[in-house]
């Protein structure tokens, strides 16, 4: 996604496991954490929680289809997909957050 500040910045999709619950507070902890183990540069700015992420069926996860998401670009072929309704699904919970580029 566009940046006004650092040209591009990080829009991260997030699949919890286990009984971790999907919260304001996990949020902040996920976005610190990158910022320790990688550094502050790497944070994301927009941090996205979902249930599953588009996937082919080798399970190799589209970070194509990703990036157009939160770009607001044209989606690519999704005809390789296991399940392509997963994407639809990110995209309009992506617009519901108000994200704009």
């Amino acid at each position: 996604m566009q940046d006004p500040i650092k040209g591009q910045a990080i829009a991260a999709f997030v699949t919890l496991k286990g009984t971790v619950e999907a919260s304001d507070e996990e949020k902040k902890k996920l976005i610190d954490h990158v910022g320790k183990k990688i550094g502050s540069i790497a944070k994301p700015s927009q941090l996205i929680f979902t249930a599953d992420l588009p996937k082919t069926r080798s399970a190799k996860i589209m970070r194509r289809l990703l990036r157009d998401i939160a770009a607001g670009d044209v989606l690519g072929d999704t005809t390789t997909l296991a399940n392509p309704a997963v994407v639809n699904q990110l995209k309009e919970q992506y617009e519901q957050m108000g994200i704009t580029e």
